[in-house]
């Protein structure tokens, strides 16, 4: 059970510029991980395989491309809970995204609108990023566990003309 109560972290987070609050939890995600400070956040997996597409997800709850464009936190994602996460989108090439601001609240229906292109570090970057994560230096299971399911999510630069977008 994580130790930071959801109501306080959101309090601060959303008094704070949205796209500041993102950057502000990958960072804290990826530089706690493995650390005490993870407990603020951690969560036990709650084990209920389910087989899609040929794969057998620990559990149905996963993280969709978006959140960590970088795959800085991915331990921190998987000391969670999810049964899968999917980080990026990286380009070939670093690329900034969309011009600011390019993430919005929309505080009435709970929503937030992120149009913030694939801005992220390219692909030596991301690729250095999961080497060094104890996720991928870990076998499939741990302890007997079957271990969360990563995707790598990869996409074209703003710069390459949509007649190449297969070459990036």
């Amino acid at each position: 059970m994580a130790l930071l109560p959801y109501g306080l972290s959101r309090a601060v987070l959303f008094n704070m510029d949205p796209e500041a609050a993102h950057e502000l939890t990958i960072d804290m995600l990826a530089r706690g991980a493995g650390t005490p400070l993870q407990w603020a956040w951690c969560n036990g997996r709650v084990d209920d395989p389910v087989t899609l597409a040929g794969l057998t997800l620990p559990n149905r709850v996963g993280l969709a491309a978006g959140l960590d464009k970088n795959a800085r936190a991915i331990d921190g994602l998987a000391a969670m809970g999810f049964g899968f996460v999917e980080v990026g989108t990286v380009t070939p090439l670093a690329q900034p995204g969309n011009p600011k601001p390019r993430m919005f609240r929309l505080p009435a229906a709970q929503a937030l609108i992120n149009r913030m292109g694939f801005n992220n570090d390219g692909l030596d970057a991301f690729v250095r990023n999961v080497q060094n994560s104890r996720f991928h230096s870990g076998l499939r299971t741990t302890g007997g566990r079957q271990r969360m399911i990563l995707g790598l999510n990869n996409g074209k630069n703003a710069a390459t003309p949509i007649e190449r977008a297969t070459d990036d």
